[in-house]
């Protein structure tokens, strides 16, 4: 199933933010250049999986999450990486994710 069949945001592009909502967003790259088609899952305090998109040509993704501290995680055929961010609170949180 595609990332747009289970519901998921389109990844790229500007993300509008209302003063509510808490969004993990970033960037998946190896060596420097975007890491298109990678797995980026989002991992609650606790190690437990939550939700994963796809990342777009661009190497973007995003989560819409509740504020707490979170690990993302990038899985491709070139390597895999994660990544910690704290979303304190509503806006977004931007997150780097190398993969080797």
């Amino acid at each position: 199933m595609s990332a747009a069949g289970c519901g998921a945001p389109a990844q790229g592009g500007a993300v509008a933010v209302s003063e509510t909502e808490t969004v993990v967003s970033g960037r998946v790259v190896a060596g420097g250049a975007p890491v298109g088609g990678a797995y980026v899952r989002l991992l609650d305090s606790s190690g437990e999986f939550t939700a994963e998109v796809v990342s777009s040509p661009s190497g973007d993704f995003r989560f819409y999450a509740a504020a707490g501290t979170w690990t993302v995680r990038a899985l491709h055929r070139t390597g895999n990486g994660q990544a910690s961010v704290e979303a304190t609170g509503p806006g977004v949180h931007e997150v780097e994710i190398a993969v080797a």
